[in-house]
């Protein structure tokens, strides 16, 4: 059965999501693909597994070029010496990571959650930003009306939009000045010369 999208053309359903077989993938393109997507996925898993029960937690990848990846809470060091039961600087002694302590679980719990309460937070104030500078963008177009949009026209804009219109110029000026400084110089032929950039 073939589906008819929005636009009238037909397109292929999609296959979902389906259970695919666990075995060595051939294709290097592939095996590359598969490795990005479950070690983000793993890493992923470790840190809600750390979020959610307050576990310490470490996972390290190794890439086929020999990459690592890890992720640990509160570090992948600090859960490495648990393990080894060499964490006797903070005074709860060896072993401290296999046996728990309420004060140390506790805090490192409230970090962990603080962290990822600031990680929210701060995807919030990036997504509104992104937001506010796409109406910017598209009140800047608009007072360009069919023109280049640094010919916009600047009565038409308001304080804030002049202030990142300015900037963009800045930024296209600064771009143009080192395309320019990187292309060889012309012949001599002409006598006219160009003033330099301002």
């Amino acid at each position: 059965m073939v589906a008819a999208s929005p636009r009238g053309t037909r397109r292929k359903p999609s296959q979902g999501r389906r259970r695919i077989e666990i075995a060595y993938v051939n294709d290097p393109a592939r095996r590359m693909v598969t490795f990005s997507k479950r070690k983000k996925g793993l890493l992923k898993k470790a840190s809600e597994l750390s979020l959610l029960s307050g576990a310490r937690v470490a996972a390290v990848v190794f890439s086929q070029a020999g990459r690592p990846f890890a992720f640990g809470s509160p570090s992948v060091d600090h859960v490495l010496r648990l393990c080894a039961g060499e964490d006797e600087e903070d005074g709860l002694g060896a072993g401290f990571g296999f046996h728990g302590d309420a004060i140390g679980a506790g805090y490192e719990r409230e970090a962990v959650e603080e962290t990822a309460r600031r990680k929210e937070a701060a995807a919030v104030r990036v997504d509104e930003e992104e937001a506010r500078m796409s109406a910017v963008g598209k009140k800047v177009l608009r007072a360009a009306a069919g023109r280049f949009w640094w010919e916009a026209d600047v009565e038409a804009l308001g304080a804030e939009e002049i202030g990142e219109f300015a900037r963009a110029l800045r930024r296209l000026r600064d771009n143009v000045r080192r395309r320019a400084d990187k292309m060889p110089p012309a012949p001599a032929a002409s006598p006219t010369t160009t003033p330099p950039l301002q």
